[in-house]
């Protein structure tokens, strides 16, 4: 098979369009780093865009952020001279980030059949929403909603018990690497379906769930075939550089900060807005429901936030955001209980950085949703992207523990009401 350059190049934007020898990050160091100025920014920005290896968790985007730098062992001695000369704070934060990929599995077989013990490739997803409709038939609709560069079919489940109730559209996995996403989505699948609690079955008989687990599946794909921390689809929008950050390519405010024109940035915004396929398949199935969408819901990792619109602008308040704040402040808190979790919340831009484009933003500003929120989940940095398997559940069940809060309070307040009462 033949690449389109060096092995190093290959890690930094992913050239091989075929299948690929898996990635490797051996001795590969990640770095908390602190961006202080304008110079700071500018360098690695520049490193962004022509890295030699270098990749970041967080795109540099803007001063007064904190953000995860993946240093190859070849450039730690460059990367600890250009900290030094730039005065830039820099702390170690994992040493080998081969380690983590190799522990994020459990080393044991799980049970047969679709558990949480692991992550899943998509084709067992589907596999198992068969299954379900088949059990659930009477309940439950598998919808394909057209299919990806790479040919994959995109699918969406549907759970609806009565007429007339508010619609819930829950994506995941726009991000490839955010494996965590999928794997809570269909956990909350199966607990709407599955559990006894009369606070999770009011959610399940009063609300509508479109739910679609993966809405870039060739990027998926490809971070679990080759590069375990791809983030991007696998359109090949120049000779070197493939994919774009789908949560960059929506329409609504789009390239108006936080998103980069360079086909080699992790957070390319595309030639224009909606270019992406994926894309256009997900904003076509949202408007073929849009008028019973009460929330739209984005699941994402890493860092523990809510995030609400917008992410282009501190200073552009929805109408609604101190009813988000009252709604956010009940689901964080309940979020917290079970395990002690704490989740910051507010607008992207006033809380984590400034992005265009996203999915949540594109609903709320474009089309009147009336909630829009991204999750971002466990954890902190510790482990990043690549959580563990083992906290698949307790991520789950505190995320759904702050559902029911924020249904509860959004109702309080007059949201989701019943269409047919």
């Amino acid at each position: 098979m033949k690449c389109r350059s060096l092995v190093w190049l290959l890690f930094a934007v992913g050239v091989c369009s075929t299948i690929a020898d898996r990635v490797r990050f051996d001795n590969y160091r990640v770095y908390d780093v602190s961006v202080d100025n304008d110079e700071q920014l500018k360098v690695l920005q520049y490193l962004e865009q022509f890295s030699d290896g270098y990749s970041f968790w967080e795109s540099p985007v803007q001063t007064n952020m904190n953000l995860k730098m993946v240093v190859p062992p070849h450039k730690v001695g460059d990367f600890e001279e250009m900290t030094e000369r730039l005065n830039m704070k820099s702390s170690l934060t994992v040493n080998n980030l081969q380690e983590l990929v190799d522990n994020e599995q459990p080393k044991r077989v799980a049970r047969a059949g679709f558990t949480w013990e692991n992550y899943h490739t998509l084709e067992e997803m589907y596999e198992w929403f068969d299954e379900l409709v088949a059990q659930y038939g009477s309940i439950l609709t598998i919808e394909s909603y057209g299919v990806s560069h790479e040919n994959r079919e995109m699918k969406a489940i549907k759970l609806s018990k009565n007429s007339g109730n508010p619609g819930i559209f829950l994506e995941s996995n726009i991000h490839a690497r955010e494996w965590i996403t999928s794997a809570t989505a269909t956990w909350i699948l199966n607990e709407l379906l599955t559990s006894s609690d009369p606070t999770v079955q009011n959610l399940a008989n009063n609300y509508d769930w479109y739910i679609l687990p993966v809405i870039n599946p060739d990027g998926f794909a490809y971070s679990k075939d080759v590069n375990r921390m791809w983030r991007k689809n696998r359109y090949p929008h120049s000779i070197l550089c493939y994919g774009v950050d789908m949560n960059r390519n929506f329409p609504g405010h789009w390239m108006e900060g936080g998103a980069s024109s360079n086909p080699c940035s992790d957070t390319f915004a595309g030639p224009f807005e909606g270019s992406e396929i994926e894309t256009q398949n997900v904003m076509n199935y949202f408007l073929k429901y849009k008028d019973r969408i009460d929330l739209y819901l984005s699941f994402h990792s890493y860092g523990q936030y809510m995030l609400f619109p917008f992410g282009h602008n501190g200073a552009d308040l929805a109408a609604n955001y101190y009813d988000w704040m009252e709604i956010a402040t009940s689901a964080a808190a309940a979020l917290s209980q079970r395990f002690g979790t704490l989740y910051t919340f507010g607008t992207t831009s006033d809380v984590l950085y400034v992005e265009s484009g996203s999915s949540p933003d594109w609903a709320h500003a474009v089309h009147d949703t009336p909630i829009a929120v991204t999750y971002e989940f466990r954890d902190k940095g510790t482990n990043g992207f690549i959580l563990p398997a083992d906290q698949i559940i307790p991520n789950a069940q505190e995320v759904l523990d702050s559902l029911i809060a924020f249904f509860s309070k959004g109702k309080e307040l007059g949201y989701f009401q019943n269409r047919a009462a």
